[in-house]
């Protein structure tokens, strides 16, 4: 059995009926792979409104003790009362966040295939690193891609723990779980289907 864990991002879309299909696919989970963390992923949108979509599905994970975190926005996390946010390179620097949301927020950078971005984030106190992309996905261009040895050494000289994202699904995942990823990032794997027949699946091809 892994110990890793899944880390559900939103689609873009997370207005109707997304708050039900959240809360299906986090009772979804299996011991093998429990769901432990969401990113509230929007784009576009002003804070007020961001705030409004972000409200219900905050309760879904709070309800379900898993960590909701805010993507790219220190400023939304803040205002939520997020559990933490998700750093793109782009998007601030980890001491600036850590200031701003407190002690016990957790903040994740991503790294892309990179072994200095991700030590640099993690001497700046990030709680994870994440790398990728490590497969074709749909959900964003990918500029980088990342081989799953990069978890191994990761793994192998750092306590921090690591996600993989991109275009992870049940079929291609193994790999990374066996390479020692912590959480997959998982996104259109689960959303452009059945969300709980996906949570299930990860689950059973890495247990």
């Amino acid at each position: 059995m892994s110990d890793c864990q899944l880390y559900l991002i939103s689609p873009l879309d997370v207005g109707g009926n997304f708050p039900e299909r959240l809360a299906r696919a986090i009772d979804a989970q299996l011991p093998a792979m429990p769901v432990t963390a969401f990113q509230f992923r929007v784009k576009g949108l002003d804070q007020h409104e961001a705030a409004r979509l972000a409200e219900p599905l905050q309760a879904v994970c709070a309800a379900r003790d898993v960590a909701f975190i805010v993507n790219d926005s220190v400023a939304l996390a803040k205002r939520l009362g997020a559990d933490g946010v998700h750093l793109g390179q782009g998007d601030g620097d980890v001491r600036e966040a850590r200031a701003a949301l407190g002690r016990e927020a957790q903040i994740g950078v991503t790294c892309h295939n990179s072994r200095h971005l991700a030590m640099e984030g993690g001497e700046a106190g990030a709680d994870y690193v994440a790398f990728g992309a490590f497969f074709p996905t749909a959900t964003k261009e990918v500029e980088h891609r990342a081989e799953p040895e990069i978890l191994t050494w990761w793994q192998t000289l750092f306590e921090l723990p690591c996600v993989a994202i991109g275009g992870i699904t049940p079929e291609n995942c193994l790999p990374l779980v066996q390479a020692g990823a912590d959480f997959l990032a998982v996104c259109g794997a689960v959303w452009n289907g059945d969300e709980a027949a996906a949570v299930r699946a990860f689950a059973n091809r890495a247990g």
